[in-house]
């Protein structure tokens, strides 16, 4: 074997295993943070900040996905089943702005682009809510 083949195997080498690893580096970033489907520009309110900015990305969510009502609906569910607060929790099992039920969160947020996201975050619970709602109405609501 030639000096030359062993300096291309060699480079090879090199350029095959800082894919690889970049690729992993990749991977590790992505699954260290919640991921979401629905862009962070879609109804970008703080909800943190206040309820007025809490009920603008109502709102703002029943625009961009109509639901049955309009946004006026979607405020008066949100407003009967936890006074507009993400962190209310139901002894029954239900939590955040619109009491998801917590045993189906998981599979919901997936669904409607916020997996591995808390029942509790806001955007959240008001995105994949109204998301559910666009889709099949607010009978899953006990305010509705």
């Amino acid at each position: 074997m030639t000096n030359l083949t062993k300096i291309r195997r060699l480079f090879a080498a090199a350029l095959m295993l800082t894919i690889l690893l970049t690729a992993i580096s990749t991977l590790t970033s992505a699954e260290a943070r919640p991921r979401s489907t629905v862009s962070r520009q879609v109804c970008a309110y703080d909800w943190r900040r206040s309820t007025y900015q809490l009920r603008m990305m109502i709102r703002c969510a029943a625009r961009r996905w109509p639901v049955a009502g309009g946004a006026h609906k979607a405020l008066s569910v949100a407003r009967c089943e936890s006074g507009l607060d993400p962190d209310a929790y139901n002894p029954s099992g239900y939590a955040g702005v619109y009491q998801q039920a917590m045993r189906y969160w998981p599979g919901r947020s997936g669904t409607y682009g916020f997996r591995d996201y808390s029942v509790y975050n806001g955007r959240a619970n008001i995105m994949v809510s109204v998301r559910m709602a666009h889709r099949v109405g607010w009978d899953a609501w006990s305010c509705a």
